[in-house]
């Protein structure tokens, strides 16, 4: 899987990572290298993207395929035992789809571990979501303001808890274009960043990573 390296930060900060070199700022968002499975444990380093939740949290957002065709290409990918790959779509060759022991696939393909449990409440239906204690980053969960994996994971943890979201290409930025759907680096070098491993025609592989921690719910 191929990596990338470059800096940036989300609101509390955007990341990516590369095989050749690496660099980072307040908070993490990876560009996901076969170096994943060899993971420190937890307790070594839990680089994290900070989130409060405001309000009400909405529906999950569905995988942004918008033709028949995509689907079709993504039934073909899953029964070879491939991941579909815009890229590789119509060959017959593919990119093996990973699956890693320690985590979770839901029925989306998000593949998620809970770094720490949190023991408070979940969102519900319709909350707004903060990125920091400056109202810097929100949205509202359902909205489609930010990628489904984002708003998957997000719907599923509890008060206090931090979660590793591997997030594959169709729940990801539609058309690779991070202007269409938060979060969104907030820096020139972060959405330089972001944007190497979203055009580039020779990165096929655009699976991403994120840390996510639920900071705070205010009930509706």
């Amino acid at each position: 899987m191929a990596s990338i390296s470059a800096t940036g930060f989300l609101p509390q900060s955007l990341t990516l990572s590369s095989a050749t070199a690496r660099a980072s700022t307040r908070r993490p968002i990876a560009c996901l290298s076969a170096q994943l499975q060899q993971q420190q444990p937890p307790s070594q380093r839990i680089e994290r993207r900070k989130i409060m939740v405001i309000g009400a949290v909405g529906l999950v957002a569905p995988a942004l395929w918008d033709s028949s065709n995509g689907e079709i290409e993504m039934a073909m990918a899953a029964s070879s035992g491939f991941t579909d790959m815009p890229a590789l779509r119509g060959k017959d060759y593919g990119k093996t789809k990973m699956w890693y022991p320690d985590y979770t696939e839901t029925v989306s393909g998000l593949q998620y571990k809970d770094l720490r449990v949190g023991d408070g409440p979940t969102p519900k239906m319709g909350d707004t979501v903060v990125g920091d204690d400056k109202d810097f980053f929100k949205f509202r969960l359902g909205s489609q303001e930010v990628i489904p994996a984002f708003e998957e994971a997000i719907t599923g943890m509890a008060l206090g808890g931090v979660r590793r979201i591997i997030v594959p290409p169709e729940l990801g930025y539609p058309d690779n274009d991070y202007n269409k759907s938060g979060p969104k680096p907030t820096t020139f070098s972060g959405q330089r960043a972001l944007d190497f491993v979203l055009r580039n025609q020779g990165l096929i592989d655009k699976t991403l990573l994120f840390d996510i921690e639920l900071l705070k719910i205010i009930p509706n």
